[in-house]
């Protein structure tokens, strides 16, 4: 049996802009061409998804990027990437 469950690979903050999701294009595209990002990519078992929040420290936004992984896939992870 193996366990799956969702954790945050990435994230990063958005200054106050109109459209934000517009602007957080360039920095999860820029995320998807590292060496993590890539990993993620190959090895989740769906697609990442992101979530945008108010940061309400900076009055701008604060994005997640969320990857459903294995649990020897997390801890791969989180030896080798944080």
């Amino acid at each position: 049996v193996v366990c799956f469950s969702d954790i945050v690979v990435h994230e990063f903050l958005m200054g106050d802009v109109e459209d934000p999701d517009l602007y957080a294009a360039e920095p999860l595209w820029q995320w998807q061409q590292t060496e993590a990002g890539r990993w993620v990519i190959e090895h989740a078992a769906e697609a990442p998804y992101w979530i945008r929040s108010i940061d309400y420290d900076s009055f701008g936004h604060r994005y997640k990027i969320v990857a459903r992984l294995s649990e020897p896939n997390q801890t791969f992870f989180r030896l080798k990437f944080r």
